[in-house]
């Protein structure tokens, strides 16, 4: 359930309706617009760089994952909702609303992702995790669905009329959403008082990374495909509207059937990847973003953009999936969330210079997001190329070691 009331924000904060906001209304399609909006986005993405980790040990210590997970929530909430403050011009506010905001909802995304290895045993993982992308996706198409109704009863207003209520309805949703999470989950971690401090325990596990090889060599992979992952999550709605030239409903429709193409993969793959193994289930999501990129780089045609658009849901539903299971599978078990921190990381690392580098290449070359969504295809060939190598049955018996 958590999945389904999170997504919400990525949905129609990141993905549809926020950023295109962003960039034609409340910076008036300033030739800057698209960096800045990245830019906000790479702070966040720091900050939880640098605490995630730290975040995460002392939750295994303190066995208190559920109680970070409801502050995390909290605060994505009040931020969400006070996103309905900005207006036209009000680009500092607009910037300031949209880091904190992600800030929250990345730390509870990697503590929500710490609980999979105690809910499925090792061999159902990929389906666990899949099960709950797509309901993520499942979320964030129902609370998309409720703000284009809403838009479209306001048809003949202009977006600073309807975007401010859009995010008033996200935070509603996702608390509402939520709060089946907090009454039925347990922490099911005890508490480890012998432990280090946080502070030296991350540092030791950096420092002892050598023992995990193939989990490092996949926290690497992840850095360079989840860059191209999260740059198409941020910039969608911008690349439709600025390249495609799509109508906010028309976005937000094509967003709508995404989710559902998304839910999908990730159901579908996560049956897979348990099947056929995980770098393999990994390897065919990847090639698929590749062929994305191209089609979606050369489309003219609003509908061979649609192809790649769903060829984009169907593959992001999958890898994503595939990405949290093969962590929780290679993971020492009695450091979860601490691992899981680095997951976030990597996650974090990555969507960095994923979207910076995209905003840079329309900076630099006069608003060509053409070249931005070509330059994003070479993050997914760098993942797909360090995931040769990997031996998840190798790495998952060196966790148990430890």
């Amino acid at each position: 359930m958590y999945d389904f009331a999170n997504s919400a924000y990525t949905t129609v904060v990141i993905t549809a309706v926020f950023g295109a906001y962003f960039v034609g209304a409340v910076a008036g399609n300033a030739p800057w617009a698209t960096f800045a909006w990245t830019a906000a986005l790479s702070v966040s993405y720091a900050a939880i760089l640098v605490t995630g980790p730290l975040v995460g040990a002392w939750a295994d210590a303190h066995a208190a994952k559920k109680k970070l997970l409801l502050l995390s929530t909290v605060g994505c909430v009040a931020f969400t909702a006070a996103l309905a403050l900005v207006a036209p011009g009000a680009v500092a506010l607009a910037l300031v609303l949209l880091a904190v905001s992600n800030y929250f909802f990345g730390t509870g995304e990697n503590v929500i992702a710490a609980f999979l290895p105690e809910l499925a045993d090792s061999q159902a993982m990929g389906r666990v995790s899949g099960w709950g992308w797509a309901f993520g996706y499942l979320g964030g198409l129902t609370a998309l669905g409720i703000c284009l109704a809403y838009i479209t009863a306001a048809k003949g207003q202009p977006a600073s009329h309807f975007v401010p209520v859009a995010m008033l309805i996200t935070a509603a949703f996702f608390a509402l959403a939520a709060a089946p999470t907090f009454v039925f989950l347990r922490e099911r971690a005890l508490p480890q008082a012998s432990v280090d401090s946080p502070w030296r325990r991350t540092a030791q596990t950096i420092r002892q990374a050598n023992k995990y090889a193939d989990l490092r060599r996949f926290l690497l992979c992840i850095v360079f495909y989840q860059a191209g992952i999260t740059t198409v999550i941020a910039l969608a709605a911008i690349y439709a509207e600025q390249a495609m030239k799509f109508t906010t409903p028309q976005t937000i429709t094509l967003i709508l059937v995404v989710n559902i193409t998304a839910a999908a993969g990730a159901f579908g793959f996560g049956y897979l990847q348990d099947r056929i193994g995980h770098v393999r289930a990994l390897a065919l999501t990847l090639v698929g973003w590749i062929v994305m990129v191209l089609i979606a780089g050369f489309s003219q045609s609003a509908s061979s953009f649609w192809v790649a658009a769903n060829l984009a849901g169907l593959c992001m539903g999958s890898s994503q999936a595939a990405g949290r299971a093969v962590v929780g599978y290679l993971a020492p078990p009695a450091r979860l969330a601490e691992f899981f921190g680095l997951w976030g990381l990597a996650v974090k690392a990555a969507s960095i210079f994923g979207p910076l580098t995209y905003g840079l290449v329309t900076w630099i070359f006069a608003g060509n997001h053409r070249l931005g969504i070509f330059a994003t295809g070479l993050y997914f060939i760098l993942g797909l190329a360090l995931l040769a190598g990997i031996d998840v049955e190798r790495g998952r018996r060196a966790a148990l070691a430890q």
